[in-house]
Protein backbone atom coordinates (compact mmCIF):
# COMPACT_ATOMS: atom_id res chain seq x y z
CA UNK A 1 0.00 0.00 0.00
CA UNK A 2 1.63 3.23 -0.87
CA UNK A 3 2.26 5.81 1.72
CA UNK A 4 -0.46 8.27 0.39
CA UNK A 5 -3.30 5.46 0.55
CA UNK A 6 -1.98 4.58 4.24
CA UNK A 7 -1.91 8.42 5.51
CA UNK A 8 -5.67 8.75 3.73
CA UNK A 9 -6.60 5.55 5.69
CA UNK A 10 -5.48 7.38 8.88
CA UNK A 11 -6.83 10.65 8.04
CA UNK A 12 -10.35 8.61 7.12
CA UNK A 13 -9.81 6.95 10.78
CA UNK A 14 -9.29 10.22 12.52
CA UNK A 15 -12.48 11.60 10.84
CA UNK A 16 -14.86 9.19 12.08
CA UNK A 17 -13.32 8.73 15.47
CA UNK A 18 -14.05 12.55 15.53
CA UNK A 19 -17.42 12.95 14.69
CA UNK A 20 -18.27 10.05 16.67
CA UNK A 21 -16.27 12.08 19.60
CA UNK A 22 -18.28 15.02 18.60
CA UNK A 23 -21.84 13.60 18.76
CA UNK A 24 -21.34 11.80 22.07
CA UNK A 25 -20.12 15.05 23.41
CA UNK A 26 -22.82 16.92 22.71
CA UNK A 27 -25.25 14.46 23.96
CA UNK A 28 -23.41 13.03 26.79
CA UNK A 29 -23.43 17.22 28.22
CA UNK A 30 -26.92 17.95 26.64
CA UNK A 31 -28.62 14.80 28.25
CA UNK A 32 -25.76 13.10 30.74
CA UNK A 33 -23.83 10.22 30.12
CA UNK A 34 -25.77 7.36 31.45
CA UNK A 35 -29.33 8.82 30.01
CA UNK A 36 -27.05 8.35 26.31
CA UNK A 37 -26.38 4.91 25.16
CA UNK A 38 -24.22 3.86 22.41
CA UNK A 39 -26.96 3.36 20.08
CA UNK A 40 -28.02 6.50 19.86
CA UNK A 41 -24.52 8.04 19.48
CA UNK A 42 -23.84 5.77 16.77
CA UNK A 43 -27.24 6.74 14.94
CA UNK A 44 -26.75 10.70 15.41
CA UNK A 45 -23.03 10.41 14.16
CA UNK A 46 -23.78 8.66 11.47
CA UNK A 47 -21.12 5.58 11.57
CA UNK A 48 -21.34 2.20 12.20
CA UNK A 49 -21.48 0.53 15.61
CA UNK A 50 -18.67 -1.52 14.89
CA UNK A 51 -16.23 1.95 14.35
CA UNK A 52 -17.39 3.03 17.70
CA UNK A 53 -16.28 0.00 19.32
CA UNK A 54 -12.59 0.47 16.73
CA UNK A 55 -11.78 4.15 18.22
CA UNK A 56 -13.30 3.33 21.83
CA UNK A 57 -13.15 -0.18 23.17
CA UNK A 58 -16.24 0.69 26.00
CA UNK A 59 -18.61 3.82 26.23
CA UNK A 60 -16.76 4.01 29.33
CA UNK A 61 -13.67 4.93 26.96
CA UNK A 62 -15.96 7.03 25.24
CA UNK A 63 -16.93 8.95 28.56
CA UNK A 64 -13.28 9.40 29.28
CA UNK A 65 -12.29 10.95 26.23
CA UNK A 66 -15.32 13.47 26.07
CA UNK A 67 -14.03 14.64 29.42
CA UNK A 68 -10.76 14.79 28.09
CA UNK A 69 -11.76 16.91 25.41
CA UNK A 70 -13.66 19.29 27.68
CA UNK A 71 -10.53 19.21 30.14
CA UNK A 72 -8.16 20.37 26.99
CA UNK A 73 -10.69 22.98 25.71
CA UNK A 74 -10.73 24.21 29.61
CA UNK A 75 -7.50 24.41 30.17
CA UNK A 76 -6.59 26.10 26.63
CA UNK A 77 -8.95 28.95 27.40
CA UNK A 78 -7.40 29.27 30.95
CA UNK A 79 -3.92 29.42 29.14
CA UNK A 80 -4.25 32.21 26.67
CA UNK A 81 -6.25 34.21 29.41
CA UNK A 82 -2.89 33.71 32.15
CA UNK A 83 -0.36 34.61 29.04
CA UNK A 84 -2.00 37.42 28.61
CA UNK A 85 -1.45 38.91 32.78
CA UNK A 86 2.14 37.53 32.76
CA UNK A 87 3.13 39.97 35.58
CA UNK A 88 -0.21 40.55 37.29
CA UNK A 89 -1.94 37.56 39.66
CA UNK A 90 -5.06 39.71 40.12
CA UNK A 91 -5.66 41.10 36.72
CA UNK A 92 -5.81 37.50 35.48
CA UNK A 93 -7.88 35.79 38.24
CA UNK A 94 -10.52 38.88 37.54
CA UNK A 95 -9.83 37.94 33.79
CA UNK A 96 -10.67 34.48 34.38
CA UNK A 97 -13.48 35.25 36.80
CA UNK A 98 -14.45 36.73 33.39
CA UNK A 99 -14.43 34.36 30.78
CA UNK A 100 -16.09 31.77 33.87
CA UNK A 101 -18.77 34.06 34.18
CA UNK A 102 -19.27 34.39 30.78
CA UNK A 103 -19.56 30.71 30.13
CA UNK A 104 -21.67 29.87 33.55
CA UNK A 105 -24.30 32.71 32.06
CA UNK A 106 -24.88 31.21 28.45
CA UNK A 107 -28.07 30.20 28.16
CA UNK A 108 -27.41 26.38 26.79
CA UNK A 109 -24.90 25.94 30.30
CA UNK A 110 -25.39 22.70 31.83
CA UNK A 111 -22.54 23.41 34.26
CA UNK A 112 -19.42 21.84 34.56
CA UNK A 113 -18.81 18.08 32.65
CA UNK A 114 -16.38 17.30 35.39
CA UNK A 115 -19.23 17.92 38.32
CA UNK A 116 -22.14 16.64 36.38
CA UNK A 117 -20.60 13.53 35.31
CA UNK A 118 -18.51 12.71 38.34
CA UNK A 119 -21.90 13.03 40.21
CA UNK A 120 -23.26 9.93 38.08
CA UNK A 121 -20.17 7.88 38.80
CA UNK A 122 -19.91 6.89 43.07
CA UNK A 123 -17.02 4.18 42.09
CA UNK A 124 -14.09 6.21 42.78
CA UNK A 125 -11.88 3.87 40.05
CA UNK A 126 -14.52 4.89 36.87
CA UNK A 127 -12.02 6.36 34.13
CA UNK A 128 -14.35 9.30 34.14
CA UNK A 129 -14.26 10.05 37.42
CA UNK A 130 -10.25 9.85 37.55
CA UNK A 131 -10.59 12.55 34.62
CA UNK A 132 -12.99 14.70 36.59
CA UNK A 133 -10.82 14.19 39.42
CA UNK A 134 -7.29 15.57 38.13
CA UNK A 135 -8.99 18.37 36.32
CA UNK A 136 -10.34 19.87 40.40
CA UNK A 137 -6.78 18.91 41.49
CA UNK A 138 -5.34 20.98 38.46
CA UNK A 139 -7.72 24.00 39.24
CA UNK A 140 -6.58 23.90 42.61
CA UNK A 141 -2.90 23.90 41.62
CA UNK A 142 -3.35 26.44 39.36
CA UNK A 143 -5.17 28.30 41.56
CA UNK A 144 -2.36 28.13 43.89
CA UNK A 145 0.24 29.28 41.86
CA UNK A 146 -1.89 32.29 41.37
CA UNK A 147 -2.55 32.97 45.45
CA UNK A 148 1.54 32.39 45.71
CA UNK A 149 1.88 35.76 43.34
CA UNK A 150 -0.78 37.13 45.45
CA UNK A 151 1.71 37.41 48.16
CA UNK A 152 -1.24 36.00 50.70
CA UNK A 153 -0.66 34.54 54.10
CA UNK A 154 -1.94 30.75 53.23
CA UNK A 155 -2.00 30.62 49.35
CA UNK A 156 -2.71 26.65 49.50
CA UNK A 157 -6.00 27.88 51.64
CA UNK A 158 -6.97 30.43 49.57
CA UNK A 159 -6.93 28.28 46.35
CA UNK A 160 -9.10 25.77 47.86
CA UNK A 161 -11.45 29.10 48.59
CA UNK A 162 -10.93 29.72 44.98
CA UNK A 163 -11.61 26.31 43.99
CA UNK A 164 -14.64 26.06 46.00
CA UNK A 165 -16.15 29.77 44.73
CA UNK A 166 -15.42 28.79 40.83
CA UNK A 167 -17.05 25.13 41.63
CA UNK A 168 -20.17 26.95 43.27
CA UNK A 169 -20.56 29.24 40.10
CA UNK A 170 -20.78 26.05 37.79
CA UNK A 171 -23.46 24.16 40.18
CA UNK A 172 -25.50 27.48 40.61
CA UNK A 173 -26.14 28.76 37.28
CA UNK A 174 -29.99 28.76 37.45
CA UNK A 175 -29.63 31.16 40.45
CA UNK A 176 -27.44 34.31 38.48
CA UNK A 177 -29.37 36.99 37.21
CA UNK A 178 -28.23 37.93 33.67
CA UNK A 179 -24.85 39.14 33.40
CA UNK A 180 -24.33 38.94 37.34
CA UNK A 181 -21.94 35.99 37.22
CA UNK A 182 -18.50 37.56 36.42
CA UNK A 183 -19.23 40.71 39.55
CA UNK A 184 -20.02 38.08 41.69
CA UNK A 185 -17.34 35.88 41.30
CA UNK A 186 -14.98 38.45 41.27
CA UNK A 187 -16.40 40.23 44.68
CA UNK A 188 -16.03 37.38 46.65
CA UNK A 189 -12.69 36.07 45.29
CA UNK A 190 -11.74 40.06 46.19
CA UNK A 191 -13.13 39.30 49.59
CA UNK A 192 -11.08 36.48 49.92
CA UNK A 193 -7.86 37.47 48.90
CA UNK A 194 -8.64 40.84 51.15
CA UNK A 195 -9.21 38.06 54.25
CA UNK A 196 -6.16 36.37 52.90
CA UNK A 197 -4.00 39.03 53.35
CA UNK A 198 -5.55 40.77 56.66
Amino acid sequence: MSKSATNSRASGGNEVRDRILETASELFYRRGVRAVGVDLVVEKSGVAKTSLYRHFGTKDDLIAAFLKREDLDFWSTWDRVTEQHPDDAEAELDAHFEWIGERVGRENYRGCPQINTAAEFPEADHPARKVAEAHMREMRRRLKTIAEELAVAAPDRLAGQLAVLINGAFVSMQLFEPGEATGLLRDAAHALIAASRS
